[in-house]
């Protein structure tokens, strides 16, 4: 049988999803999570990777078991007395071979979250980037425009990276305003077809570079012509991004 969950965590004290040899992530005590209540030891393939501090509320993974008899739907509960508190299974549900919580991904979308203060506000520090001065919403949103469409996204990608192809959909850059615990918030959507390591991050820096007028539109442009990375803003911190969802065709 085929397993898939729905997965959330706070990133912070984890080295991404990705299990590695010397730094604790969220792959490795999920798979340990489902030894300790199963006793099977399994893979798990999520939807992507995420980075070292970077969080989710909307993951999506999936592991095959001919031997765990737990219906799927209970896997939930079943797991999440075995996990840390920074990270819970929130639904299961059962599938043919055919899906594949990578492969069969059509639609991601992260968020990144900013706020507008003189000064840190514990509340929000783990999860968002504190800015003196927010640029205005309007400019923002203008802004946003230029890094929807196909594009290359060679530039927005950290270097070392081992993908085939750095062309990329991102449908929608969508900005929204609010206001929590007496400062302004800004939330940034990208949604895009597939991500490149640390592509939002370095996104939303450029974008806060074009608002408040330190980058001009043609140097975007011609980013995406040449790859050159120093045309562009820098990456934001890790903390402030989020996975919220990941969208699949029906079929799957």
């Amino acid at each position: 049988m085929r397993y898939v969950m729905k997965i959330a965590y706070d990133g912070t004290d984890f080295a991404g999803w990705q299990r590695q040899k010397n730094a604790l992530s969220v792959q490795e005590v999920l798979e340990k999570a489902v030894f300790d209540a199963l006793g099977e030891d399994i893979r798990i393939t999520a939807s992507g990777r995420t980075d070292a501090g970077v969080h989710a509320v909307g993951q999506v993974c999936h592991f095959d078991s001919e031997r765990i008899t737990v219906p799927a739907e209970r896997m939930p509960d079943c797991l999440n007395r075995f996990l840390p508190p920074e990270v819970r299974v929130l639904e299961g549900w059962s599938t043919g071979d055919g899906f594949d919580s990578n492969r069969s991904a059509k639609r991601k979308t992260y968020c990144y979250t900013l706020y507008e203060s003189l000064r840190e506000m514990p509340l929000k520090e783990r999860y968002a980037v504190r800015l003196d001065t927010l640029p205005s919403i309007e400019r923002l949103r203008a802004a946003a425009k230029l890094f929807e469409g196909e594009h290359d996204f060679k530039a927005f990608c950290a270097s070392g990276s081992s993908v085939k192809t750095t062309v990329r959909t991102v449908y929608e850059v969508r900005v929204e305003e609010g206001e929590s615990f007496s400062s302004c918030d800004v939330k940034i959507f990208v949604t895009g077809n597939g991500f490149l390591y640390n592509m939002v991050r370095t996104i939303v820096g450029t974008l806060l570079d074009v608002a408040n007028g330190k980058k001009k539109e043609e140097a975007i442009c011609l980013a995406f012509q040449t790859g050159e990375r120093n045309l562009l803003g820098k990456t934001m911190p890790a903390k402030g991004l989020t996975l919220i969802n990941v969208e699949y065709t029906m079929e799957s």
